[in-house]
């Protein structure tokens, strides 16, 4: 089982950056890793992979703008949001075992604000 843990997310101004960060309790070597956001009036949504060799994949809104990233070494992950809008106002959420989720963090709020 591993836990995971986010960090990182605040108050920003529209088109400012933050980057949130993921801590993992154990080895994600082995494992893929993802960045979820959920807003109260929407389903919680996918936004990024990040593969087990580093390779990414993004949901089309975020292309260009966020970069997710991982450091096996140090059992984390990352996701680098830039040119954030107010639509990107959400909890954000970690997870691991991709495809099929198994581990979650608790989230991380993100407010943009217009």
């Amino acid at each position: 089982q591993v836990q995971l843990v986010e960090s990182g997310g605040e108050l920003v101004q529209a088109g400012g950056s933050l980057r949130l960060s993921c801590a993992a309790s154990g080895s994600i070597n082995r494992i893929t890793m993802g960045w979820f956001r959920q807003t109260p009036w929407k389903q919680r949504e996918w936004v990024a992979t990040i593969f087990i060799d580093g390779a990414a994949r993004y949901r089309d809104s975020v292309k260009g703008r966020f970069t997710a990233s991982r450091d096996n070494t140090r059992n984390a992950v990352a996701l680098q949001m830039e040119g954030l809008k107010p639509e990107d106002s959400a909890v954000y959420y970690c997870s691991g075992g991709g495809p099929l989720w198994n581990y979650w963090g608790r989230g991380t709020q993100v407010t943009v604000s217009s």
